[in-house]
């Protein structure tokens, strides 16, 4: 299984090329944990129209300015920024639910992302990517210098996520690492999900995360609090600490899975047998 160390990168952008996949739950979840560990953290919606990461945060009632806002100069950044009252080293920039993503403009998000960086103090600033490829992701890739590319276990999902690694790499996204969501060991066991080494070796990433499918995420997601805040035990929302803590640099072992697939010469085939 590929594993790779830290990442230095302080902006870093949260994608997957197909919707529904989780990233929301992991930029949320993830920015918590790295918040709860010390660090000051930026969670940034770039999903413009839609606008989720501050529900699933629990702070859409505290939501006056957004990203677009900043963008177009309506408003300072720290007007837009709303910090978290659990964590108090975590800030959510949220998207705007009138405009569309044509209004979003990378040179401008690229000089916003560093201004967090280099003049507001921010350890990390995670931007949480629209599905797909196109505009939406393009300017939320922009500033990214890593990416935490999230992906079910699944053909369709691992082969979306194939595409944006390759427009990663062409865009010199260097710190790249791969998180495995919603995974189902008895599944996996019995031929019927892919696993996480099949995921690895197609995807050639990095692996940071193997995420539990998990009632958790339902119940945190309704309620506003990320499930790695929360104080019940969480198969998810420990591994999301723990990737936090990859992310940092410690060596934290991954679930046991014990593994097998029964899909691999399905996949090779799709993927031009590979």
């Amino acid at each position: 299984m590929k594993e790779e160390g830290a990442l230095q990168a302080k902006a870093i952008v949260v994608t997957s090329g197909k919707g529904g996949v989780g990233k929301t739950t992991t930029t949320a979840n993830v920015g918590a944990a790295l918040a709860r560990e010390g660090e000051k953290v930026a969670v940034i919606d770039v999903d413009v129209g839609l606008r989720n990461l501050d529900v699933v945060m629990g702070l859409e009632g505290r939501v006056v300015f957004d990203l677009i806002d900043v963008l177009e100069g309506r408003c300072k950044m720290r007007q837009a920024l709303i910090r978290d009252k659990r964590v108090e080293n975590l800030y959510l920039l949220p998207a705007s639910q009138t405009r569309d993503k044509e209004a979003l403009d990378p040179k401008i998000f690229r000089a916003v992302v560093k201004h967090l960086i280099e003049d507001e103090g921010f350890d990390r600033v995670l931007i949480d990517s629209p599905a797909g490829i196109e505009r939406g992701f393009q300017t939320a890739a922009a500033p990214a210098e890593g990416a935490l590319v999230v992906v079910n276990p699944e053909v369709s999902s691992v082969r979306d996520a194939d595409r944006i690694v390759g427009l990663l790499e062409a865009g010199e996204v260097a710190e790249n690492r791969l998180i495995v969501n919603r995974i189902r060991p008895k599944m996996v066991k019995r031929g019927d999900m892919l696993s996480v080494d099949d995921i690895v070796e197609i995807l050639g990433l990095g692996l940071i995360g193997i995420v539990p499918e998990d009632e958790g995420i339902l119940v945190s997601t309704n309620i506003g609090e990320p499930v790695a805040l929360r104080k019940e035990r969480s198969p998810a929302g420990e591994e999301f600490r723990n990737i936090a803590r990859r992310i940092r640099g410690e060596e934290v072992p991954f679930p046991s899975l014990d593994e097998a697939s029964g899909l691999w010469q399905t996949v090779r085939r799709i993927f031009g047998g590979r």
